[in-house]
């Protein structure tokens, strides 16, 4: 069944215990990231506070209330300019917020193999609802709700890709290479 962008929200922000994201591509044009990619190209040293800072306290207040959002972003290393800014701009403020992100570089690791055939984004809210997300060149042009006969597939997926992928917090200190600061250089 295929959703829209508001029900889509209704969805993952109605999540009870658990929200986990697979992201698979290179770049997103998303609205949401307001100015702030042609912000971080430019140079700027920081996202738009007013914008970025209602997002961590929403992250915040869901990890206090017990709640958990995951993100395994798959991906192939050297970082494109989008990955670099979602990396320092997203992933870093968020996962100090509260939001455990990992990553599987597949330069370094393998796929796993309950990952092989998904070559695609989705969510799993509660281990119950598998959302495949579809893009077209990192536009947003829907979401599916996928039969419940799927859930296997998608919980095994969500287990391998949290399982072979490392904290953010992790690659993104063993990788200066990609930081802001360094490309400058």
């Amino acid at each position: 069944m295929m959703i829209d962008l508001p029900q889509l929200s209704d969805l993952i922000n109605g999540y009870s215990e658990t929200a986990f994201r697979l992201e698979t591509l290179e770049a997103y044009a998303s609205a949401s990231d307001g100015a702030d990619v042609a912000r971080y190209l430019a140079g700027h040293s920081a996202p738009d506070p007013a914008r970025k800072g209602a997002w961590l306290d929403r992250l915040r207040s869901e990890r206090a209330e017990g709640r958990l959002r995951q993100r395994v972003h798959v991906l192939h290393s050297p970082l494109t300019d989008y990955l670099r800014y979602e990396c320092e701009w997203g992933y870093a403020p968020n996962s100090q917020a509260g939001e455990d992100i990992r990553i599987l570089d597949l330069a370094e690791r393998p796929l796993p193999p309950p990952l092989v055939g998904i070559d695609h984004d989705f969510w799993l809210i509660d281990g119950q609802t598998v959302i495949r997300m579809h893009y077209d060149d990192g536009r947003f042009g829907g979401a599916e709700v996928l039969p419940s006969a799927d859930l296997p597939r998608y919980r095994a997926a969500r287990d391998a890709a949290l399982a072979g992928a490392e904290l953010f917090p992790a690659y993104w200190e063993r990788h200066p290479q990609f930081h802001q600061v360094n490309q400058a250089a």
